[in-house]
């Protein structure tokens, strides 16, 4: 039983088998999914299964370790909830690389590289704790003005009692690697990797890694812009799994959109989705409009139409555009092409020069 039961999780971890299911011994399997490095997972994490009798007992590279109860025979199972999202690797390049790269900003967009996130361009907050971060975007005059995106790192222990100084700011988190717990207005909340949260302005918040590996979360922040008649939106908690996504037209879902706020509702003024490409999928026009852009790519690689030039993406590359900056790309393969994508929308345009 142990060489089949190893036999099972290494092909299915190289990716060549669907999941299979087998019999269950409990000092059998814990043992062997510790040497896989599974992470346990926390009493309070938020996954839940109408299936009777399941229970999530590990994670390993992303997927549940999925203990079921049928007739009486335990079995175990794989269950997919996240995908493999790229996170910076810090470190300094060493002294005999070259300094090209592919870093360049313009008038109307810049490329911030994976290769540039390095130690030494990390930021700290205040009332932040075991903390770091890379600035990705902040407002800047006759760019991109509406918003700023944090990619965070919380050391083990880590997080913030006070996170948000601006009682006028609301918040995308956004997952990526490790396990974060999340109070919202006093009610707790476990993230794990895809897991997003909308924070609605004033309210109050706190974040804590009590795990034992770092957490690192995309953070959008955009001063909220009120509107008579329209009531603020109540904060949320969701997954990337948890929100089906929605195929563009005419695509045949080679190109789709995991939106999770509803486009219809006008409260909303910022939307932060997840665009997706199948392998050779496109962007087949220029793209030229009002909305600013922060796009982190999570996954793949693709070629760029940015204004005039073509540009090479990977995951782990950020690309901010300002309003007007034409846009398309071409997917690359082999596998899909993803991103984080923030925008603004549903407000009047300012009048007020800048």
């Amino acid at each position: 039983m142990l060489v089949v039961l190893s036999i099972t999780l290494r092909c299915w971890l190289d990716g060549h088998c669907h999941p299979a299911m087998f019999p269950l011994y409990p000092d059998t399997i814990l043992f062997h999914i510790r040497l896989v490095n599974c992470v346990r997972i926390s009493e309070n994490t938020n996954y839940s299964s109408a299936d009777s009798g399941e229970t999530c007992i590990g994670l390993v590279d992303g997927s549940m370790i999925i203990l079921v109860e049928q007739q009486g025979t335990p079995t175990v199972s794989t269950k997919r909830i996240n995908r493999n999202l790229y996170v910076p690797q810090g470190g300094l390049p060493g002294q005999h690389e070259l300094l090209t790269g592919r870093a360049v900003t313009t008038e109307s967009y810049a490329v911030i590289p994976r290769g540039v996130q390095t130690d030494i361009v990390t930021s700290f907050l205040p009332h932040w704790h075991d903390t770091r971060l890379w600035v990705l975007a902040r407002p800047m005059s006759g760019f991109s003005t509406t918003f700023s995106h944090y990619l965070m790192e919380v050391a083990a222990g880590g997080g913030s009692e006070k996170p948000e100084p601006d009682e006028m700011a609301e918040g995308v988190l956004f997952v990526v690697d490790g396990i974060l717990e999340l109070s919202i207005a006093g009610e707790r909340h476990s993230l794990a990797t895809g897991g997003y949260a909308w924070l609605a302005p004033g309210v109050s918040w706190t974040l804590r890694n009590r795990s034992e590996a770092p957490v690192s979360f995309h953070w959008l922040r955009k001063r909220y812009q009120g509107v008579d008649g329209l009531p603020v939106p109540d904060s949320f908690v969701t997954r990337e799994s948890d929100v089906k996504p929605v195929a563009m037209p005419d695509t045949g879902g080679a190109w789709t959109t995991t939106r999770f706020v509803d486009p219809s509702d006008l409260r909303h003024d910022m939307h932060v989705n997840i665009v997706s490409f199948a392998a050779g999928a496109s962007i087949p026009f220029a793209e030229t409009h009002v909305m600013e852009h922060g796009l982190y790519i999570l996954e793949g690689k693709a070629v760029y139409r940015l204004n005039q030039d073509w540009v090479e993406v990977e995951a782990g590359d950020y690309l901010w555009l300002r309003a007007f900056c034409p846009q398309a790309c071409y997917a690359g393969g082999p596998g899909q092409f993803r991103y984080l994508l923030y925008k603004d929308v549903n407000r009047h345009m300012d009048l007020t020069s800048r």
